[in-house]
Order: structure tokens, then sequence, then C-alpha cells
């Protein structure tokens, strides 16, 4: 089994992969996003972050958090977020993957993979393509031919504010993101 060793540094940013259990396609259906959306809004009340960039697609999910000032602690945020939208979305009709003996010893669920990926944002430029990254990955992916397409993502967010163009990564083929974000 490999070591995971995590990089906890006050008030930093991280970009994120979290992936379902299984690779189950669930992600992006409309309870699986409520029950999302509301404990990320309940796990942020009680231990705040900002939400720099997000996108969901039906198996996984890349995010871009800062924490506050002094806190490093995103394994406790994203644990809760876990718990809280398992026992919500399986008591609304959500189901779950079988699961192995190891995860029943566990008392485990067939929900998400037991971990997630993490990378501490260097610089501006490691941002910066991080940021791209994570909007690009439903064209990647192919689940739609145009960013601009794609509903669940902080991509038209930015758009509003003028940070992408919506034609954004149009016409330009495939881009090549030269970061390590292992695939889910």
């Amino acid at each position: 089994m490999p070591n995971y060793i995590r990089n906890y540094i006050p008030g930093a940013t991280y970009f994120f992969t979290v992936v379902t259990y299984r690779r189950r396609r669930f992600l992006t259906t409309p309870l699986a996003r409520k029950h999302l959306s509301e404990a990320i809004h309940s796990v942020r009340q009680d231990l705040p972050f900002t939400i720099n960039a997000w996108v969901l697609l039906p198996d996984h999910m890349h995010a871009l958090w800062t924490l506050p000032n002094g806190d490093k602690d995103y394994s406790t945020r994203w644990r809760q977020i876990k718990e809280r939208f398992t026992t919500e979305y399986l008591a609304h009709g959500g189901t779950e993957a079988p699961i192995s003996v190891s995860r029943k010893l566990r008392k485990e669920r067939g929900i998400w993979q037991r971990r997630f990926w993490e990378h501490t944002i260097d610089d501006d430029d490691d941002y910066i393509h991080h940021f791209d990254y994570l909007h690009y990955n439903p064209v990647k992916h192919g689940l739609v031919h145009r960013v601009r397409d794609y509903g669940w993502s902080t991509f038209h967010r930015y758009v509003k504010e003028g940070s992408y163009p919506a034609n954004w990564a149009e016409g330009q083929g495939m881009i090549i993101f030269p970061i390590d974000v292992p695939e889910p």
C-alpha cells in the first residue's frame, strides 16, 4: 500500500480530486447535486474555506480551495462533506455500490473512494494551470465539446466576472496541461 503523505500548510490553496467508489456515475444527478451542495454549505458554516473553482463530473470532482489563515485542516472538511452527503443522499433515495468485506469491517459505504488526491498550489502559474485544468475537464472526458456547454462548474461564474471569454479553449484541439493530476 502506498504511503500517503499530505501537505498541510495553513492558509494555503489546494487542488483536490475526489472520486466515487468504483467510479459510479451519479454525482451530476439532481439528487446528488442537491445533497452535495447542502453538505458543502453545512461544512463551510462550521469550517470555512474559499471555493476558488469547482467542477462536478458524473464520477469525480475537482476543486480549488483556499483555507483561512492559520488553518490547514482540509482533511476534516472533506471527511465531513463526504459523510454528510452520504447520510442525506442515501436517506433520500440514493443508492450505493456493493461493498467489500474490508469496507464493511471499516463501516464504510459504497459511495466514495477512501482517499482523495491533493496538491498544494505553489505559485500563480501553478494556480492558473490547475484552474484551467479543472474547467477544461468536462471536455477532456468527452462530456461536452465546449467548456461553456457544461453546467456543473464554476466556469460560468468566471465568464460573468470577465476572467474567461465565453468561448475559452474552443477551436484549440486538445489542450495539454503540464500538471500531474491522476486520472480518477
